[in-house]
């Protein structure tokens, strides 16, 4: 037709990035993928490629760089090894509900089902969507260059559709380079799309009914709550009608910490006041919240909740969580914010000049809240001493608190995987809903090590802390590579315990403390052993430095983020504690310990 612009595949791709507004495509080169680099090479001015030392740090970097921003960005993958190193950072991101648009090539068509190199064939042709079908919301592969505009403004509109996820875009090597068509306008074909969907009306009125007669209602939250943008609303309905707020790992920051309805994490080592409160409430609205076996303790009754005799409303974007673990009083497929907002309508229209006072200042309501704030006293005294420890190596909880007293209001903390995470998300207070972001739902190690290099690319004007294990930096300490050749100033706090400290507990917990492959030791002396981290920091031309006493742990967290360049310390941390807590995990066959704090409620 005169007047097309006719691109090839490679270039609508980037073309189509470009008109979304993505800044970023974090990745790592291959043939597979050279020709989609060449794409993005002829517009540099328009979206900046990073380039990275191991693909799953492209997907890590891209999952936290939406956290921050809300806004997807781009990875690109070669064929064979280097796609299939993709696949953990996929499934981090599909289980967390984060989208990012994975491009990942393939061998040519011509050769597809002739045994290529590095062509996945024994079960399908060029068969490598079959390896990310269980971690990614969909996979196309279009197979001729006139697909790509389809297969691209689909790929887009689904992974940001409902509920996020990544999508992964596999092109053939040849289809980057075939004639393609026109660039599809994202202005006609997902900019208009609304999935702020409300819950039906007669099924707001019955949440406000459970709610309104509830002498003993807990609010939990879950992200749901904090990527639908529904946290003002969430405090503005808790404050109406005095409702203590409970949060799901996946949920911390959703309401500040030091909110007087604010209860804390309910979990298996859960806080007193959150665990207790849930499993005795007699109405419990959850939000975006999936009821996985750690929030839940297990779904042992008494320990997290006590569902029934408690009242569930259930409420989520996607209908498939509803009912999975729990049976409901009501459930409600909805946006958590266009529902908050529903039911503050109907809370007004009832009582429009002073909606909640009564419920708040009824004899039942404040009988409820005065026993959460004697359980509040007594979980802030069970506590106490370990935020004054002054042993060496560091007690883990005074670490936590360590961190969280160095960082600044805006600062985000990007924590990895491991026992670490367990005491932060217990005691760290963050002030505002992306303050703390860790892996909920698939557990990757590396995530935080990685991610928090999205984080300080999506916020550039905001310290980006990662705290994490020695295991899981080891595993990506290729990081620092990046980190310096690219200048991006992250601060990495690695919590060296030498070992695999979370399944090194379990083992002595469970297995009457037959140890095997989970510490670090030296071959000659058997002493705790580790790399030195901070030298390894230097020799990639970053700052490191290492510290052995509490009371610096702070100032040096201080010093790497005021250094404005990458930086890592190495903190010697204990690790023959556990976070304590007043939830129980079971481990089918071996058994589930006791609460450290309280009991098992029975109704």
């Amino acid at each position: 037709m005169a007047g097309q612009n006719i691109l090839d595949g490679g270039q609508v791709i980037v073309d189509y990035l470009i008109r979304e507004k993505v800044p970023y495509a974090f990745g790592l080169c291959g043939h597979g993928d050279m020709s989609f680099i060449d794409a993005l090479y002829e517009r540099q001015k328009e979206i900046k490629t990073i380039s990275v030392r191991h693909e799953s740090v492209a997907g890590f970097m891209a999952d936290v760089y939406y956290r921050v921003a809300h806004r997807p960005v781009a990875t690109f993958t070669s064929c064979g090894p280097g796609s299939s190193n993709l696949p953990i950072a996929l499934a981090n991101a599909f289980f967390d509900s984060v989208p990012f648009l994975a491009v990942t090539g393939n061998i040519p068509t011509s050769q597809f089902n002739r045994g290529a190199f590095q062509e996945a064939y024994r079960h399908g042709q060029a068969d490598y969507p079959s390896t990310v079908r269980a971690y990614s919301k969909r996979v196309f592969q279009p197979t001729r260059g006139d697909m790509v505009p389809i297969a691209v403004r689909q790929a887009w509109k689904t992974m940001v559709t409902g509920r996020p996820g990544p999508v992964v875009l596999d092109v053939p090597f040849d289809i980057f380079k075939e004639a393609a068509g026109e660039t599809p306008d994202p202005l006609e074909w997902s900019a208009n799309i609304s999935c702020r969907c409300g819950a039906d009306p007669e099924g707001v009125k019955r949440a406000a009914d459970l709610l309104l007669a509830a002498r003993r209602p807990v609010i939990l939250v879950g992200q749901g709550v904090k990527y639908g943008d529904a946290c003002a609303a969430l405090l503005e309905f808790a404050e109406r009608l005095g409702i203590p707020v409970a949060v799901s790992a996946s949920g911390v920051g959703a309401v500040p910490t030091t909110h007087a309805l604010s209860l804390g994490l309910v979990s298996r080592s859960g806080a007193y006041p959150a665990n207790r409160a849930a499993r005795e409430a007699d109405v419990l609205l959850a939000l975006g919240v999936r009821f996985d076996d750690r929030t839940s303790s297990s779904w042992l009754p008494g320990y997290s909740f006590t569902i029934p005799p408690t009242k569930l409303i259930h409420v989520d974007i996607d209908p498939e969580e509803i009912g999975r673990n729990y049976p409901v009083a009501l459930g409600l497929m909805a946006d958590a914010r266009t529902f908050l907002r529903q039911l503050l309508g109907e809370i007004d229209a009832r009582a429009p000049a002073k909606a909640g006072a009564s419920a708040e200042r009824s004899p039942a309501r404040r009988e409820w809240l005065a026993r959460i704030e004697e359980w509040r006293r007594e979980w802030d005294a069970f506590v106490a001493p370990g935020f004054t420890d002054e042993g060496t190596p560091i007690h883990p909880q005074r670490a936590a608190h360590e961190i969280g007293k160095a960082l600044p209001e805006d600062a985000i903390l990007v924590s990895d995987v491991g026992i670490h995470h367990n005491w932060l998300i217990l005691h760290c207070r963050p002030s505002r809903p992306d303050s703390l972001i860790g892996s909920m739902g698939f557990g990757a190690m590396g995530f935080g090590v990685a991610g928090v290099l999205g984080a300080k690319l999506a916020a550039p004007d905001r310290p980006c802390v990662s705290v994490c294990g020695d295991g899981g930096f080891f595993m990506h300490a290729n990081v620092l590579g990046t980190a310096f050749e690219y200048g991006i100033p992250a601060v990495w706090v690695i919590w060296n315990n030498y070992g695999y400290v979370s399944i090194r507990n379990l083992q002595r917990g469970y297995l009457d403390g037959r140890e095997l492959a989970s510490d670090f030791r030296h071959p000659e002396t058997g002493a705790p052993y580790n790399p030195d981290f901070a030298a390894m920091a230097r020799a990639a031309g970053i700052e490191g430095v290492r510290v052995d006493r509490p009371g610096d742990l702070a100032d040096a967290v201080r010093a790497g983020i005021a250094a404005r360049r990458p930086y890592v310390i190495d903190a010697n941390i204990g690790g023959d504690q556990n976070p304590s807590g007043a939830g129980v995990w079971e481990l089918p066959g071996l058994g589930h310990g006791k609460p450290a704090i309280g009991g098992r409620y029975e109704p």
